[in-house]
């Protein structure tokens, strides 16, 4: 008997484990596939929490959002790589975004603590600016260690003066 050539040996190797990957992502997803190992935690940290209740308070006319992803807040112009570009934002998030009451974005916010001073965490903090200015909405940062109180809030949020213009 011949032996098998080492180059077969390999093609059916490789095709038994595509079959193998194929099979196991066709087969149907049952709940023990997402049972462990989760727990439920807070989505807000305590001092998230503190802002969040002053910014409702402060602002009861308007939405208030917590930990929005950019994905939600964030389209794709026509004539771009949709997917190239929704690959830039979709795992970022905002801490806060204020909506008008029909949901039009306000402002986001993010609340810095300590690690925003770290370079990597700088870095990030940019790309996210600027995605969100290119989009026209407006980011106002926040420092963990002093946050704004009511009036202050208000004052953040308002839109900022436009000059008159007199002929």
């Amino acid at each position: 008997m011949a032996p098998i050539p080492t180059r077969f040996v390999v093609v059916f190797c490789v095709g038994l484990g595509l079959l193998v990957l194929y099979a196991a992502r066709r087969r149907p997803r049952t709940s023990a596939d997402y049972r462990a190992p989760y727990y439920a935690k807070k989505p807000l940290s305590d001092v998230e929490q503190v802002l969040y209740h002053r910014l409702v308070k402060a602002l009861p006319d308007r939405v208030v959002l917590a930990q929005v992803s950019l994905a939600q807040l964030l389209g794709v112009k026509s004539g771009y790589n949709y997917y190239e570009w929704y690959n830039k934002v979709s795992r970022m998030s905002v801490d806060f975004v204020v909506c008008a009451k029909d949901a039009t974005v306000l402002v986001a916010i993010e609340l810095d603590d300590a690690s925003h001073q770290r370079a990597d965490r700088r870095v990030a903090d940019s790309k996210k600016d600027w995605a969100l200015e290119s989009a026209g909405i407006r980011i106002v940062r926040l420092q963990a260690r002093a946050l704004p109180d009511v009036a202050a809030i208000q004052a953040l949020v308002s839109p900022p003066a436009v000059p008159e213009i007199r002929a």
